[in-house]
C-alpha cells in the first residue's frame, strides 16, 4: 500500500490503545436507559415536561434552527428573554447567550485580555478555559490549584490587563475554588476574575443561583461569571455574564460569539423552562448536594476512596486508566452509567469514576449507585 498523509493516525491510535486510552462513542437508545450518574443534568430537568415542552413550544413558534449568526438573523426575542431572566437570577447585570459553555469561555477570555495581558489560570481548570488562554495571545501563567498566594504573585507587577481564571466547581473531583480570597487578591492586584460557574449554576448559592452568589460576588464590577445551560438547566448552549459593558464589548468583538450560528430556539426555551422551573422550586439545590453527600459517605463507608464533594461531582480513584475502563463497563453492564476520567482529561494523571449527584435520585437509587460501585471495584482498590 502506497504512503498516505494520514499513516501517521495509526501510530497514535497504537499509541492510545498501549496506553489504555482509547475513546468510543456509545450512542444512546431512546428507550430504557440504565440509572444515569454519568450526565451532568444534576437537577433531572432534561426530560422534565416542562422543559420539554417549552422546548417544542419555541422550536413551533421559532423553528428549528437560529438560521443565522445573532448579529444577522439568529437573535430572538426568545434569546433576549432567556438573557434577561438568567442575569437577573444570578444577581448580574446583563448576560449573553452563545452556543456552548465551551464558545462562552472562549469569547470571555479573548475579548477580555489580549497581547500584552496577563492571566493567571488555575492548573485544573477546564479545557475549554485552556484553549481560550492560547486562544487569547495573552501572556499565560498556570497556577497551583486552588491557590490564591500563588494568583497573588503570578499577577503582581504587570502593567496590561490582569485576569484571574477558575472554575467555581472542578470538573474532575468536585471541589471548589476559594473565590473569596481569590476576589481579594485580585482586587489587590488591580486585576478582573472570571469564574467558570459551569458546575455551580443550579447547585450551589441561594436556590441555586450559583457559586458566585455563595461567596457574595455575584454582580461586582470587577467580576465576570460564565456558565452552561446544559447541566442544571437540562438544556444546551452557554453565556458570559457581567457588568453590561463587558456584555456589550463581547457583542462587538468576541468572535465565537459573532461568527457563530446563534443557539437553537429549542435550546433557549428548554433553558428558560428549566430556569422557571428552578425559580419555583429552589429545593432541587439542596436536594442535589444532598445526594452528593449521600453518595460520598456510602463509597467511603465501603472502603473507597471518594473525594468530599463541594457541588455535585463525586469523585472515585481507579489504580489505573485501564482498571478505570474497565470499571465503568462493569457498572455499566450492572444497569447504571458513570463517568470515566483518564489522562489528558485529569491533570494529576490519576484516573477515576466520576459519579453526578441527581435532585431527582431517591435514596433506594442511591443506595443501588453505591453497592454497584463497592461490587465491581477493581481487587486493588
Amino acid at each position: 500500500m502506497p504512503a498516505t498523509p494520514f499513516d501517521w493516525i495509526d501510530d497514535e491510535a497504537r499509541r492510545r490503545a498501549d496506553a489504555g486510552l482509547v475513546r468510543r462513542l456509545r450512542p444512546r437508545e431512546a428507550g430504557a436507559e440504565p440509572l444515569d450518574l454519568a450526565s451532568n443534568d444534576y437537577l433531572g430537568l432534561t426530560r422534565h415536561p416542562e422543559v420539554t415542552a417549552a422546548a417544542a413550544d419555541a422550536a413551533r413558534r421559532w423553528g428549528g434552527g437560529a438560521t443565522g449568526s445573532r448579529l444577522v438573523t439568529g437573535s430572538t426575542a426568545l434569546h433576549a428573554e432567556l438573557e434577561r431572566e438568567l442575569a437577573a437570577f444570578c444577581g448580574f447585570e446583563a448576560a449573553l447567550v452563545l452556543s456552548s459553555g465551551y464558545a462562552a469561555n472562549l469569547a470571555a477570555l479573548t475579548a477580555l485580555t489580549g497581547r500584552g495581558a496577563l492571566i493567571a489560570s488555575d492548573a485544573g481548570n477546564h479545557a475549554s478555559i485552556v484553549d481560550g488562554c492560547r486562544l487569547s495571545r495573552a501572556e499565560t501563567a498556570v497556577v497551583p490549584h486552588a491557590d490564591p498566594e500563588a494568583v497573588r504573585k503570578t499577577l503582581r507587577g504587570h502593567r496590561g490587563r490582569k485576569l484571574a481564571v477558575t472554575d467555581s466547581v472542578f470538573s474532575v473531583d468536585g471541589d471548589a475554588a476559594p473565590l473569596a480570597a481569590l476576589a481579594a487578591v485580585c482586587r489587590a492586584e488591580d486585576a478582573a476574575l472570571m469564574v467558570d460557574d459551569a458546575h455551580g449554576l443550579g447547585v450551589l448559592g441561594a436556590g441555586g443561583r450559583g457559586a458566585l452568589d455563595a461567596a457574595g460576588l455575584a454582580g461586582d464590577a470587577d467580576v465576570v461569571a460564565t456558565l452552561t445551560l446544559s447541566k442544571s438547566l437540562g438544556s444546551q448552549g452557554g453565556a458570559v455574564l457581567g457588568p453590561a459593558r463587558v456584555i456589550d464589548h463581547l457583542v462587538n468583538t468576541a468572535r465565537t460569539f459573532i461568527f457563530d450560528t446563534g443557539l437553537a430556539p429549542a435550546a433557549v426555551g428548554a433553558a428558560l423552562g428549566g430556569l422557571r422551573l428552578l425559580r419555583r422550586e429552589p429545593e432541587r439545590a439542596l436536594r442535589a448536594r444532598t445526594v452528593a453527600t449521600a453518595l460520598h459517605e456510602g463509597l467511603t463507608a465501603a472502603g473507597l476512596t471518594a473525594v468530599r464533594p463541594d457541588a455535585a461531582v463525586v469523585s472515585v480513584r481507579a489504580p489505573s486508566a485501564d482498571a478505570a475502563v474497565r470499571w465503568a463497563a462493569d457498572c455499566r453492564t450492572a444497569g447504571m452509567a458513570v463517568g470515566c476520567f483518564r489522562p489528558p482529561s485529569v491533570p494529576d494523571g490519576i484516573s477515576r469514576l466520576r459519579l453526578t449527584a441527581r435532585a431527582d435520585l431517591t435514596d433506594e437509587q442511591i443506595a443501588r449507585a453505591v453497592e454497584t460501585v463497592r461490587r465491581t471495584a477493581p481487587q486493588s482498590c
